[in-house]
């Protein structure tokens, strides 16, 4: 287990916004406070599992005094935020078309996901949610 530094910021008309200096790409965002630590918690856990999968290094943690050395982090709250435990990933296989595949990948590269993390997160929300069919 590692904690990590996330950083919740929260202008007037705007939900509470949660990146991770650690992670750059990594943000999520939560109409309550504590809506945005608990999607902070899954964010952490979904770009982990995409690094990991990428074959990415994962980063250590950076102390509370490093990441406030930048000045654009002293506009957010600090929290720390615990990856449990590195996820096992499992390598699947599946069918797309073309389209559907290039829309994935687009909407991933703009939100700073990873092809995996952005299905992954779809997934996990359909469950959530439940998926009308």
């Amino acid at each position: 287990m590692a904690d990590y530094i996330a950083l919740i910021h929260k202008e007037a008309e705007s939900d509470f916004g949660v990146s991770f200096p650690d992670f750059p790409g990594c943000i999520t965002a939560g109409v309550t406070l504590d809506e945005a630590r608990a999607m902070a918690q899954e964010a952490l856990a979904f770009h982990v599992e995409g690094l990991l999968e990428d074959g990415e290094a994962m980063p250590e943690p950076s102390s509370l005094t490093e990441i406030m050395a930048e000045p654009h982090n002293r506009e957010g709250v600090a929290v720390l935020v615990t990856l449990k435990a590195e996820p096992k990933t499992v390598r699947v296989n599946i069918t797309l078309s073309d389209d559907t595949l290039r829309e994935i990948d687009r909407y991933a590269s703009e939100h700073g996901f990873t092809r995996s993390g952005l299905l992954a997160a779809a997934a996990r929300k359909a469950i959530r949610e439940g998926l009308d069919a």
